[in-house]
């Protein structure tokens, strides 16, 4: 047999030591040179502002010219733009080495009759305006690229992408590519919100490659897992690499704002990083559509990104712009700004039920977490 798909994702030693020091250079930046800054706003270049103008800046707006003057901040935001260009090229590397012997167990796989779970594709899908145009984290080509085609690549960059994060936070050294554990962190986090609740059937939105679909389906052996995205090589991606770990998953292409499931089909949906990647005018047909999915009593679930304006301070926000403007964010701002739970109110979600807050994560993180039970 053909070796399976995570056993060929492997970087070579010269590979591996790029990436790692891509990993590091990241850190760095988005670590400890953005809380040098930080320090320098309070401490330095805003009582300077003061003692000219007189006041302090009262936003980020306002906050912004403060910093582009400064130095260290010009620094950043050439390390942070160049690390990111880093990130696609030694990622691309070990790809472009791999993605023959993937695309060849991919085809293997497809042609196997006992193959596990269900692929939906929507090749005359219209992609939705201005996502359809993004290169989201300025991922060479976009989630989209060759839709229309049997190419792995998008999915498998993507992927690549993700296990420099991972081990340069320590938690690839052990675990296998496109690890799962994020699926099945996220069933516990349900459960302990929600312990009554027996899923028989769950929905991913916005799936990516498929890694939490398949945490969910090891958590949850029993259930019914589909997972939906708009990028057809991230959906098929994720069929191929779920029928290789033994796991039966049911992978779709459409919007997650008109799904085509029929209403009431399931007990649980859930989603991760979805709504900052998303044009927030979705935000309310995604959240109606998943009302109008879930069975009486079924729970809607998401993690996102925890950085609205009153929960960090001027300097942050200004970093947070800049990525907006400048490193594949372009929807970040317009989500953190949003109302959430007024928002899953109009959806239809019951006052009583529907939340939107923090929950710790451990190590100083923590997650935005916001849903509701139908």
């Amino acid at each position: 047999m053909t070796s399976r798909l995570y056993e060929m994702y492997r970087p070579t030693q010269e590979e591996h030591a790029r990436q790692a020091f891509v990993g590091a250079l990241k850190s760095f930046v988005n670590g400890e040179m953005e809380r040098d800054l930080v320090r320098r706003y309070h401490e330095e270049l805003m009582p300077a502002h003061r003692e000219r103008h007189g006041s302090e800046p009262t936003n980020r707006y306002e906050a912004i010219p403060v910093m582009e003057s400064d130095h260290d901040y010009q620094l950043w935001c050439s390390a942070v733009y160049s690390s990111q260009d880093l990130l696609w090229e030694t990622t691309g590397e070990t790809v472009d080495r791999v993605l023959p012997a993937m695309d060849a167990r991919a085809a293997e796989l497809e042609a196997d009759p006992q193959r596990l779970g269900t692929l939906t594709l929507a090749p005359t899908l219209q992609l939705p305006s201005p996502i359809d145009s993004v290169e989201i984290h300025r991922q060479p080509g976009g989630y989209y690229y060759r839709q229309s085609q049997a190419d792995l690549s998008a999915a498998v960059l993507y992927m690549g992408s993700v296990e420099i994060y991972r081990n340069a936070k320590g938690f690839g050294q052990a675990a296998q590519p496109c690890d799962t554990g994020v699926g099945r962190n996220l069933a516990t986090l349900v459960s302990s919100r929600y312990p009554d609740l027996q899923p028989t059937r769950v929905l991913d939105l916005g799936c990516g490659v498929g890694a939490m679909a398949m945490g969910l389906k090891q958590a949850l052996p029993s259930a019914e897992v589909h997972g939906l995205d708009l990028s057809a090589p991230f959906v098929r991606f994720a069929h191929l690499w779920a029928n290789d770990l033994g796991l039966e998953l049911h992978m779709r292409q459409a919007d997650a704002a008109a799904t085509g499931y029929d209403s009431g089909q399931f007990d649980l949906i859930v989603s991760q990083i979805l709504f900052h990647e998303t044009w927030h005018d979705k935000l309310p047909a995604i959240m109606r559509e998943a009302y109008r999915l879930l069975k009486p009593g079924g729970v809607f679930f998401n993690v996102d990104i925890p950085y609205q304006p009153d929960r960090i301070g001027l300097p942050e926000q200004v970093l947070n712009h800049w990525q907006v403007v400048n490193n594949g964010e372009p929807f970040w701002v317009a989500f953190a700004e949003t109302a959430i739970r007024p928002s899953l109110i109009a959806a239809g979600f019951d006052p009583l039920h529907a939340f939107a807050e923090y929950q710790a994560v451990g190590g100083g993180r923590e997650y935005f977490v916001f849903g509701g039970r139908k």
